[in-house]
């Protein structure tokens, strides 16, 4: 059996030389600087969705898979998927509702050198983030109970207004998932649009001022169109981070079974046919579901607000 001839240290160095000319390359070290993030996309996106899409058509059982077609989409479209998109669909639009106009306001004020104890806020805003999710859905739990000694209750008792079923009721349950995204993700929001912010010159506030501009013409006039691009960078990671919430429903109700399915969402679909009754086949359609919803949503929405228009 031949054996392998070593490499002499000439062969070494002609080899480095090489290696070094391909880094150095114009055209292969765009490539190279890149291939990270291609091999990491690669490997924990497209292969994974690839995946996903090729077991939507299987029935997958211990031992045992065959493929079936579109009988898991059409398996798919049945009341509790359909609640579920509700739900989602709900969350996700009293989400942008909330957490785009109002951290936006916030931001303008914490911005202004007249607020007094503006680093203080800034840092308050924020700690909420800080928080595990599931610390915070196990307290808004408990602080939400059906017990008349339970926080809300007590502070609406205050007011006169009988106890509540919180996490019983659908209207009171949307509004406890939401009010727990406001309270999360609040500071988050701010902080996007203080960066935003603090980029905009003085110069441009300064010049409208002088002109006779009032505030509210300087907010529309300036504020406004100058964050459009943290805007749209806000409102897409919503849209996404609406249609994909899981784990604050599954902490609210202390599993994946809401009265009547008023906390069911997409993704909790997902995990009750993929993990709970282990029908991996279903549960990568409705996968495969939520990325078509959430790519489609946010197209339209870049579309609408004009990110694929050509600048002049």
């Amino acid at each position: 059996m031949a054996q392998p001839v070593p490499s002499t240290p000439r062969q070494a160095a002609v080899g480095l030389s090489r290696l070094r000319r391909l880094a150095y390359s114009q055209s292969a070290a765009p490539w190279l600087f890149v291939l990270p993030f291609i091999l990491s996309f690669a490997l924990f996106f497209a292969w994974p969705v690839l995946s996903a899409v090729n077991m939507s058509f299987q029935e997958v059982l211990p031992g045992q898979v065959r493929y079936i077609g579109l009988e898991n989409y059409r398996d798919l479209w049945n009341p509790t998927f359909r609640k579920a998109l509700l739900n989602s669909t709900e969350y996700t639009f009293w989400t942008l509702l909330v957490l785009i106009p109002l951290p936006l306001v916030l931001a303008v004020f914490l911005n202004s050198k007249l607020m007094a104890w503006r680093n203080f806020f800034r840092s308050t805003l924020f700690v909420p983030a800080l928080v595990s999710v599931v610390v915070a859905g196990t307290v808004f739990r408990l602080a939400f109970g059906e017990l008349e000694g339970s926080l809300m209750n007590t502070i609406i008792a205050a007011f006169g207004f009988e106890p509540q079923q919180w996490l019983r009721r659908e209207g009171l349950a949307m509004f406890t998932l939401v009010l727990l995204a406001t309270w999360r993700w609040m500071g988050v929001n701010v902080l996007y649009f203080l960066a935003g912010l603090q980029n905009i010159p003085r110069e441009l506030y300064e010049s409208a001022e002088i002109d006779g501009a009032s505030a509210w013409d300087r907010f529309v006039r300036i504020t406004l169109p100058l964050l459009k691009p943290i805007t749209i960078y806000v409102l897409t990671i919503s849209i996404y981070g609406g249609y994909a919430m899981f784990t604050e429903s599954y902490m609210l109700w202390a599993g994946n079974r809401s009265p009547n399915d008023i906390g069911l969402t997409i993704v909790g679909y997902l995990y009750r046919n993929g993990i709970e009754q282990n029908n991996l086949g279903l549960g990568s359609a409705v996968g495969i579901v939520l990325l078509i919803i959430t790519f489609t949503v946010t197209m339209v929405q870049l579309r609408l607000t004009g990110m694929f228009r050509r600048e002049d």
